[in-house]
């Protein structure tokens, strides 16, 4: 994306590929894929070295294995638009992941950047193309079925904001990036690069597509696939 934009933006603006590092705590797992807390289980003495301390006596019993939660490093990355020549900050364009929807950590820092994106003047552009976890909250002005949403808020119409968005069967919409008010804005066309990504780094050879997906899809939408997927393979 940062690629497609600058020849769209500049001289007077630059796209640069940012990241936010933040820590999360892995240890089990839980119903969502995402750690717990922390996991006991009984040791089996049978499997166990004997110990090398001091004898403790057998009326304490065989001790319990604590699985420590561990802070993992996790690193995000992001665009921002900004002015060449003042450095601010003009538009924040995110891509949502899974730990943004899924995880709690990841959902709470994800949230504050948002929240601080919101109480500036920084246009936001928020594009989420995973079906699973939670949306971020929004009071939509219609009830619609889609899969898929991209959200570009403008600093000088909020709250009001407008969202893009397509069910499975549909290709990704072109949306624009706001840059200063009153300024021509740019669009991207997210079916084009997704394109140019799957054929430079032959996405075709690693993904399965007879694998189930998660979350599942929609029955009605299962023979769709099918068909299209059939069609390609017999080219």
């Amino acid at each position: 994306m940062a690629r497609e934009l600058n020849p769209l933006v500049r001289p007077r603006y630059r796209v640069g590929v940012e990241k936010r590092v933040y820590l999360t705590v892995t240890s089990g797992t839980d119903s969502a894929g995402r750690p717990d807390v922390l996991v006991l289980n009984p040791i089996d003495s049978s499997e166990q070295p004997a110990p090398v301390m001091a004898n403790l006596g057998a009326t304490n019993g065989n001790p319990l294995i604590a699985e420590l939660p561990i802070p993992d490093e996790v690193v995000e990355r992001y665009l921002e638009v900004r002015d060449v020549m003042t450095k601010e900050v003009i538009t924040s364009i995110e891509i949502l992941s899974r730990v943004n929807k899924i995880d709690k950590d990841g959902r709470q820092a994800y949230q504050r950047k948002r929240e601080k994106v919101l109480k500036s003047q920084t246009h936001l552009v928020a594009i989420d193309l995973l079906r699973s976890g939670q949306s971020m909250e929004m009071h939509l002005q219609s009830d619609v079925r889609s899969d898929y949403h991209i959200l570009v808020s403008r600093s000088h119409q909020r709250p009001y904001a407008e969202v893009y968005h397509c069910t499975l069967r549909q290709p990704l919409p072109i949306f624009p990036i706001p840059l200063r008010q009153g300024e021509s804005e740019p669009t991207i066309d997210l079916n084009q690069v997704l394109g140019e990504l799957y054929d430079l780094l032959n996405f075709d050879l690693e993904i399965d597509y007879k694998a189930n997906t998660d979350p599942p899809i929609r029955k009605e939408d299962v023979e769709w696939l099918d068909r299209l997927l059939r069609g390609k393979r017999l080219r």
